[in-house]
């Protein structure tokens, strides 16, 4: 663990290397070679963008509702999916009972479920929630059900001779830590997915605030370096929340994994 971090730590600057080669080759592309700002707005021409967008506020009220749809989404999803997998993986019955449900509407894209959404919820946040519900649920279930069900036996039954009889007991203190880096692996899916759900059900209408409502609207202005800006907003906010996961899942709960003990 100390030697992959202190790795990562000498290592930053290549990736702060690739991001200013990057930038320098997209300046070029975009003055020299393209030399039309709708078609390719330049790095300086968005960042002039970012600050007008900045200073008006427009971006920081945006982000707010799209964090707030997020929220919404993904907590519903980890409400409906945690416990349903735990459930099926548990349960041979319940799995039998639940899993062609399941299967026949996993296939379904999130994006079809607008009309509905809108119809339901109308324009407001739990109805861009919907939608990320139902791209992020998911994963979470398929995951947690494959964590669940690689339980090795043994743990069950040495678990067993020393007392823990109940399920309950032996679901929260056995199955649960064994299976919590599939748990964990389907809730970071679920994330990624959520966040492109958000934008794409944004995009479509379902909401009169946020990043994909006005990556939309201000296509329809022409205005291609505020498109950019909200892109790569996009982009920073996908990656910060993938990056807190993964360090506050490792560092608390899956430590044991990388030798850490304390």
């Amino acid at each position: 663990m100390g030697r992959h971090t202190e790795e990562n730590g000498r290592n930053w600057w290549l990736g702060a290397l690739a991001i200013v080669v990057a930038l320098i080759f997209w300046q070029f592309v975009a003055v020299f070679v393209i030399n039309d700002e709708f078609i390719l707005p330049s790095p300086t021409d968005t960042f002039s963008a970012f600050i007008g967008l900045l200073g008006d506020g427009t971006l920081l009220l945006d982000i707010e509702a799209s964090l707030i749809h997020f929220a919404i989404g993904l907590g519903l999803a980890l409400l409906v999916g945690i416990p349903i997998g735990i459930i099926m993986g548990w349960s041979r019955r319940i799995e039998s009972l639940v899993d062609p449900l399941i299967e026949i509407l996993r296939p379904i894209p999130p994006l079809a479920w607008i009309p509905f959404a809108i119809i339901w919820f109308g324009l407001t946040a739990f109805s861009a929630g919907f939608i990320i519900f139902v791209g992020a649920v998911f994963p979470i279930i398929i995951n947690t059900y494959s964590g669940f069900r690689g339980v090795p036996r043994v743990f069950v039954e040495a678990a067993k001779m020393l007392g823990c009889t109940k399920d309950r007991d032996l679901i929260r203190y056995i199955a649960f830590p064994a299976a919590l880096p599939s748990v964990a692996a389907g809730i970071r899916i679920a994330t990624g997915v959520g966040w492109m759900c958000l934008v794409a059900a944004e995009l479509f209408g379902v909401s009169n605030f946020g990043l994909g409502q006005k990556l939309w609207f201000f296509y329809n202005l022409h205005q291609m370096d505020s498109v950019v800006v909200y892109m790569i907003i996009l982009g920073l906010i996908g990656l910060a929340f993938d990056m807190i996961f993964r360090y506050y899942v490792d560092r608390h709960f899956l430590k044991w994994r990388m030798g850490e003990v304390a």
